[in-house]
């Protein structure tokens, strides 16, 4: 495993410097386009960077994978719901890419309230030779125009423009923490704590609501959806997860309303783990279809699960991320931080799975091999085409040279997003204000 998915790092592009890093610039989402040549970022000051691969140089071939800036725009504004008294925070919770149509580039980008599609694209030329305008755009008086000019595009410096095509406001109560676009590419939707809805790119004063889960009386409120998606090839089926650590499969042919499920995936509790923590660290924070669209994964506080869609009695393998954490988790939830919420994430083939810990470390797990390692994101190995070395945590007794203590692991530095190249082995992970890129190392 050490071998197979030993990196090399190629590029840290760090946004802001971390001495000057303020709440704002802590990194939200972080979700790589259909190609692989952007990755976007969002972070909690509600702006977007999108990043672009450099293309590769005869003279430079080791430079192939290396991402800068492409573009970067403000996309969510703080706001106020005046009749609730609540501030709607800026900061992104998710980003997702549309596939390429033409030259432009296709976004939505979501805060607590509201989704917007943004189009991304660039301009090198410029019109000039306007009649009724002058050189700086000034309009000109008809009376002095004795000759009429035809315009011409002259050739400037590239601009990349952000500019938003469409606002889908105003339908949820709850905070939205998901959004998919659907394989038909004419609908995505948008999952709060109560509610998914789905919604036509088109038409953006109406969506339909197709999971309702919110009890007539809110006092009898036991669970909340906590992650949703559709499946990358049917665009009639979706799945959601909850915080009792259940996934529901739906299929929208069967009614309208998918408020009855098609398939339910739970894994029977170990009565002997049975724990004032148990319901809270079942809860799912994350779920995802696999690239075939047979398989399921849903990341819970202490383990990554993988689910065949035609095995709902129990998952078909279950890796354990940061277990030596069972012991401390009195003190993580009095640090609050037994309830973050760790993405996971699919290689291109399905055959590794990539989720974050605690101390900046992230974990890689390789389904054929049965194989695992830690590794680490930090500026202390920063440097380009630098080696990651595998780290190791000691729970108790001798620790090693090469260990660390889990004593000593660092809760403030938590890996929550990640991202996987859809066809290479380049992955993108979000410590803080960091955004770190690695790549396959290079013989």
């Amino acid at each position: 495993m050490e071998e197979d998915i030993d990196t090399r790092k190629i590029n840290n592009s760090f946004l802001r410097d971390h001495s000057y890093a303020t709440e704002a610039d802590i990194i939200s989402t972080v979700e790589f386009n259909h190609t692989g040549e952007l990755l976007a970022t969002g972070d909690k000051g509600g702006r977007v960077v999108i990043f672009q691969r450099e293309q590769e140089s005869k003279n430079q071939v080791h430079r192939r994978g290396e991402y800068n800036v492409y573009s970067t725009f403000q996309s969510h504004e703080p706001e106020f719901d005046y009749l609730k008294s609540l501030e709607i925070e800026e900061k992104i919770n998710k980003i997702r890419w549309l596939p390429q149509q033409n030259a432009a580039y296709f976004l939505l980008s979501t805060n607590d309230k509201t989704v917007k599609l943004w189009k991304v694209s660039e301009r090198d030329k410029r019109p000039e030779g306007y009649n009724l305008k002058d050189e700086e755009g000034r309009l000109r008086d008809p009376a002095t125009i004795t000759t009429l000019r035809v315009p011409v595009l002259r050739p400037m410096d590239l601009m990349v423009e952000a500019t938003p095509r469409r606002v889908f406001a105003n339908a949820h109560t709850y905070h939205i923490n998901s959004i998919s676009v659907n394989s038909d590419y004419e609908t995505y939707m948008s999952a709060d704590d109560l509610r998914i809805n789905l919604w036509n790119f088109e038409i953006t004063n109406q969506s339909f609501n197709i999971v309702d889960i919110k009890p007539a009386n809110m006092e009898e409120l036991t669970e909340v959806i906590t992650a949703a998606e559709f499946h990358p090839h049917h665009c009639n089926t979706f799945v959601y997860s909850s915080s009792k650590g259940t996934i529901r499969l739906c299929d929208m042919r069967a009614s309208a309303l998918c408020d009855r499920h098609t398939k339910f995936f739970e894994e029977p509790e170990d009565p002997s783990n049975r724990s004032f923590f148990s319901e809270i660290i079942s809860s799912i924070s994350d779920v995802k279809f696999s690239h075939s669209g047979r398989y399921i994964m849903t990341r819970d506080y202490l383990t990554v699960k993988v689910w065949d869609l035609n095995m709902e009695n129990r998952p078909m393998e279950t890796y354990q991320v940061h277990d030596y954490l069972r012991s401390k988790l009195c003190s993580l939830y009095e640090n609050d931080c037994i309830f973050d919420k760790f993405e996971c994430v699919w290689n291109g083939s399905d055959s590794v799975i990539m989720t974050g810990s605690y101390n900046n470390f992230f974990r890689m797990f390789d389904r054929n091999t049965k194989r695992d390692v830690t590794l680490e994101a930090s500026r202390e190995n920063s440097k380009p085409r630098a080696i990651l070395k595998p780290r190791k945590v000691c729970v108790g007794g001798k620790r090693r040279k090469d260990e660390i203590s889990v004593d000593s692991l660092d809760f403030s530095k938590k890996i929550l997003h990640t991202a996987w190249h859809p066809s290479e082995n380049i992955i993108a992970v979000a410590a803080t204000n960091n955004l770190y890129i690695f790549q396959d190392k290079v013989n």
